[in-house]
């Protein structure tokens, strides 16, 4: 005969029932109330910051459990106010992606970035530097700017 799931996972200690699993030991809750609670400390709380359902998923089971707790996180994110006016899509469509021709030759593609907010140097006390890259050979060049 198979072992019932919940066989051997309770325990009561000082008039407290706790589950155990493998790795954990956490109280065990029935009072609808007191997981409500629950729910908004590890999910609406300051401290929170209202995470996503895997976040709120390992803040719930390091200090609880409960019947369906999984199912009741879930539940509680995606019916959360603050998470669907945030979070909700904006209709923008995405950019489609498109593969770079590979080069012919040096300097035909170039890849650029800045760096700035640098310490001043040089006798013209420059702040930043445009970084350049050849696509074809990968060498880099470096030229000196002034911000702004």
């Amino acid at each position: 005969m198979e072992k019932p799931y919940y066989e051997g996972r309770f325990h009561l200690l000082d008039g407290i029932l706790y589950h155990r699993t493998k790795h954990t030991c956490v109280i065990a809750l029935t009072d609808r109330t007191l997981i409500s609670t629950i729910l908004h400390e590890c999910h609406d709380s300051v401290a929170a910051g209202h995470l996503s359902e895997d976040g709120t998923l390992e803040r719930v089971k390091t200090c609880c459990w409960w019947p369906n707790w999984k199912k009741d996180v879930s539940e509680y994110c995606q019916t959360c106010d603050k998470c669907q006016r945030e979070n909700r899509a904006t209709g923008k469509s995405f950019g489609m992606m498109i593969q770079i021709q590979e080069p012919n030759a040096p300097w035909e593609i170039v890849h650029m970035d800045w760096v700035t907010a640098l310490p001043p140097g040089g006798d013209r006390s420059y702040s930043a530097c445009l970084v350049l890259v050849d696509r074809y050979s990968k060498s880099p060049m470096s030229l000196p700017c002034h911000k702004g």
